[in-house]
Order: C-alpha cells, then sequence, then structure tokens
C-alpha cells in the first residue's frame, strides 16, 4: 500500500514525500486506515518498522481535521516516550514530517535547560513529546495543561512498566479530559497482560494490531553466534574489525564498567569508540549520537540505555559482546540496524555466562541463532593492553568511619607515604622489622587481652552487685529532735 491511497491530509502528504517515504510498512498499512477514522489503536511491533510515522500521520491528519476548541496556549496533543533519546528522536521525525503542518512542536526531556524548556511550554505548544518525569514536574507547577488534550500517544508502554514509569504514567493520564473525548494509540513491542490491561483502562475499545508476532526480529538481520571464552571476546572483536571494515557499529555490553574498558582497549588499539549509557550526561551523549550520526564516530559502545527508539541510519553491524539477560533487549538490540527495509548483521559473542542466555533468546525469538566456529586467524593476540579502570569506592568503605576508607590497621596514616612494608616505627621512634615487632608484641597483646578480660568480669560483676542505701542525714536529725530529752546526769 502507497501513502497516497490513504486519506491523508496534502501538508501531510508533502512532508513524507519530502522525507522520501512512498510504500507503508506492515504496521502502517493495518494501523494507519484504522486511525485515520479516528478509532483507538493498541499496536505491536518491534522496533524499525515505522510506528513512530504511524502515530505521527495520524496526530498530524487528526489536528488539521478540526479547529482548535482549547486553551490558547494549551497542548493539543500530547506524546508519552519512557527516555529522552527516543523523545528526541521522535521529534525530530515529527519536525520532518509535520514540517508544513504549522504546528509547534516541543519536546520536554530531563538533563538539559530546566528554565528554556520550561519557557517554551508555558508559551504554549501544540504537541508535546516527553518523558514523564519532567513532564509532571511541569503539570505540578502549573506551568502548562492538559485538560484540552485531543491525542494521546503512548510509545514503548513496555518499557514505560520496565522503568518503572507506570506510575507517573497513570498520574498524568487521570488529568487528561475522558477517553472518549479524545484518540488514544499506544505502541509496544509486547502486547502483554499487563500493557493491555493499561490500553483497556485508559482508551475506548482499542483495536488491536499485531504485526508478525511470529517474526520476533528484523527480517534483513543477519545473525551470527560465536562461542569464545571470556578472555577470547576482545582478540575476537579486534579480528572482525579489521576484517569485515565495520563503517557504523554499535556494541552493546550488560555494564557501564565493562563499557568504558571496552572503550579504553579499542581506542588504545586505533579504533576510535565512545561509550554512551545513563550515566553519562546530556549534552554529551546527544554530542556523541550526533558524531555517530554523521559518519565522525564509527564504533558506539552502549548500555541497554541506548537499545531503544534510536534510529540512526546505516548502522551497518550490531555486536552483542554481552549477550543481554533480558530476551526482549536482545530483539531490541539488533533492532538497530537493517531498519526501514535495510540490511544489516547481528554478532553475538556468547562466553561462560552468555552461554545460559541462549536458550532462552531463541525461545523468545522462534529461532535458532545460527553458529559459526571463529578460525585462528580471525583472533589478534598482539594488541596493546591497558589496565581497567579503578573501581568507585563507597563514601565510608566497607561499614568502616570517614576517613578511613582503604585503612587495614595502620596502613594509609598521613606520614607513612613511602615507607617500607617490612619496617615499622615504634613509639620511641626507632625502626624494628617489622618481624621482630610481631614477635615482641604478641606477650604485650597477649597480657592486654588477659587483663581486659578480667576487667570485663569485674565490671560485670559490680554492676550485679545491689547498691547500698546510704542513711539521710536528715532524717536522723528529725529522729534525735523528737525523742524526749534526758536530764543531765549529776
Amino acid at each position: 500500500m502507497k501513502f497516497t491511497e490513504l486519506k491523508i491530509p496534502a501538508e501531510v502528504q508533502k512532508g513524507i514525500d519530502e522525507t522520501g517515504f512512498t510504500q507503508c510498512t506492515p504496521i502502517q498499512e493495518k494501523a494507519l486506515p484504522l486511525a485515520l477514522t479516528g478509532k483507538d489503536v493498541a499496536g505491536q511491533a518491534q522496533t524499525g518498522t515505522g510506528k513512530t510515522a504511524t502515530f505521527l500521520i495520524s496526530i498530524f491528519t487528526k489536528l488539521l481535521s478540526q479547529a482548535k476548541t482549547g486553551g490558547e496556549h494549551h497542548p493539543r496533543a500530547l506524546i508519552l516516550a519512557p527516555t529522552r533519546e527516543l523523545v528526541v528522536q521522535i521529534e525530530k521525525d515529527a519536525q520532518a514530517l509535520g514540517k508544513y503542518t504549522g504546528f509547534n512542536i516541543q519536546a520536554i526531556y530531563g538533563g538539559v535547560d530546566y528554565m528554556k524548556q520550561r519557557d517554551a511550554l508555558k508559551a504554549g505548544a501544540d504537541i508535546v513529546i516527553g518523558t514523564p518525569g519532567r513532564l509532571i514536574d511541569y503539570l505540578k507547577q502549573k506551568v502548562y495543561s492538559v485538560k484540552d488534550v485531543e491525542a494521546l500517544v503512548i510509545d514503548e508502554a513496555d518499557r514505560m512498566f520496565d522503568m518503572g514509569f507506570i506510575a507517573d504514567l497513570r498520574f498524568i493520564l487521570r488529568r487528561l479530559p475522558p477517553y472518549d473525548k479524545r484518540q488514544n494509540l499506544l505502541f509496544s513491542a509486547t502486547l502483554n497482560t499487563r500493557v493491555m490491561e493499561l490500553a483497556y483502562e485508559f482508551m475506548n475499545m482499542p483495536e488491536k494490531v499485531s504485526v508478525t508476532p511470529e517474526q520476533m526480529t528484523a527480517e534483513r538481520v543477519e545473525q551470527v553466534l560465536y562461542h569464545v571464552s571470556r578472555k577470547e571476546k576482545f582478540p575476537l572483536l579486534l579480528g572482525l574489525l579489521r576484517k569485515m571494515g565495520m563503517e557504523r557499529t554499535m556494541i552493546f555490553v550488560n555494564t557501564k564498567r565493562e563499557a568504558e574498558y571496552l572503550q579504553d582497549r579499542l581506542n588504545a588499539n586505533e579504533f576510535p569508540g565512545k561509550v554512551i549509557s545513563g550515566d553519562v550526561e546530556q549534552r554529551k551523549r546527544m554530542k556523541i549520537l550526533a558524531d555517530f550520526k554523521d559518519g565522525t564516530l564509527p564504533i558506539m559502545i552502549a548500555t541497554d540505555v541506548a537499545s531503544r527508539g534510536i534510529h540512526i541510519e546505516g548502522v551497518s553491524h550490531v555486536i552483542n559482546y554481552d549477550l543481554p539477560q533480558d530476551c526482549e533487549d536482545y530483539v531490541h538490540r539488533i533492532g538497530r540496524t537493517a531498519r526501514a527495509g535495510a540490511e544489516g548483521m547481528a554478532i553475538s559473542f556468547a562466553d561462560e555466562d552468555g552461554a545460559f542466555y541462549i536458550e532462552p533468546i531463541e525461545d523468545f525469538i522462534k529461532q535458532k541463532i545460527p553458529t559459526e566456529w571463529a578460525e585462528d586467524d580471525m583472533f589478534v593476540h598482539d594488541y596493546k593492553r591497558t589496565k581497567p579502570r579503578p573501581r568507585t569506592e563507597l563514601p565510608h568503605g566497607r561499614g568502616g568511619k570517614p576517613g578511613d576508607r582503604g585503612r587495614s590497621g595502620d596502613k594509609g596514616r598521613p606520614g607513612d607515604k613511602g615507607r617500607p612494608a617490612g619496617r615499622s616505627r615504634s613509639a620511641s621512634g626507632s625502626d624494628k622489622p617489622a618481624g621482630e615487632k610481631k614477635v615482641a608484641a604478641e606477650k604485650p597483646a597477649a597480657e592486654a587481652v588477659a587483663a581486659a578480660g578480667e576487667a570485663t568480669g569485674a565490671e560485670a560483676a559490680k554492676r550485679k552487685r545491689p547498691r547500698r542505701r546510704k542513711p539521710k542525714q536528715a532524717a536522723e536529725g528529725t529522729q534525735t529532735t523528737n525523742q524526749p530529752s534526758q536530764p543531765d546526769q549529776p
């Protein structure tokens, strides 16, 4: 089906043509005819299938078909997404597709200028795209109102549950107009029980649309699995990077620490790469994404914070350096390549720990991942080594007091730097070998322990002994006064 066959306003169709879209994807072909007539839709589709364009085209069509009736500065449409990166991506697509609609589109998310976004939202926006946290913050300050929202979109609904945003989501939804007074669109990678309960609670008899549920992964992704030991993963990675000449590669790991260590080793071996994770400051994350998109940065190392909702064209390879523990994350990771009909390759390494995740992943995607055995010439062993970054210790150490971090006995005291480990200074100022001091100190230490034990026993006995009450002097004086006086004896 072509977009020209649908009843789409000319302003929206012009934006679609400039974007280069002509044929509808499967999710667009099923969901758009329903959404364009004003019906509520709950759609299931993996990332990279065109669901973002589906709900954007539907919103533009609805808002253009009717005049604004609410407050002047109140938003007419609200799009909720779980992550900052996804919000930025949706806004970019909305600006492109809605270029000729004249709508004011505003993205709201954390990590950037708070007052700038606040002022922009207060000035008024037709379509607001944001994460739940900051939207609630501005809502409580009465910066904007959602009482005139005509269209609602919940994107990546299953991720909202996974990230703990469901309470925030309900907070916003309960302040919207009644569900039958607005159009509601929900999209999710999986329409599980939790997601459908949310749909039936806040949507008006949604039409359920599912696209190829038996094929969870993107069709044009070539998947390969290598069984390697933990120590062989990096040599094999270098070999693949040199052999295949990967132009734009995303490497996924499970922890931030592993990501930083991998970044240091790749940069040391002339493969420039940068890490994007939840701890990276927002402006830096946006710069890394921009460099990766324009080809300046060939390799991006990511945790699962970047596995959903980021549309980067031309990603040739996705490498699961660590297999994900969550089966759905595998689908979202490899969905970064082969987007919108393109082709791509997904390579996974299964080490001693990752081997346990293979079977659940294959059951989830309903297919076997082809396995290949790496030849000896694919491993690069003559690479430059780097040391892992030191772990960041807790402020109070492990059960210690402030300032005692890393101390064991007298180690680490000020002034002891540079002193030989085998010698220790005595109280008199003379230096003795540590071994002699240990022998000499055994007897006094034993005596000190015994004395401490005796003192402890004496204190315990003293505590148990009943206290004697001293006679009060005042009482004795009173008693003497009351007795009759005796005459003096001659």
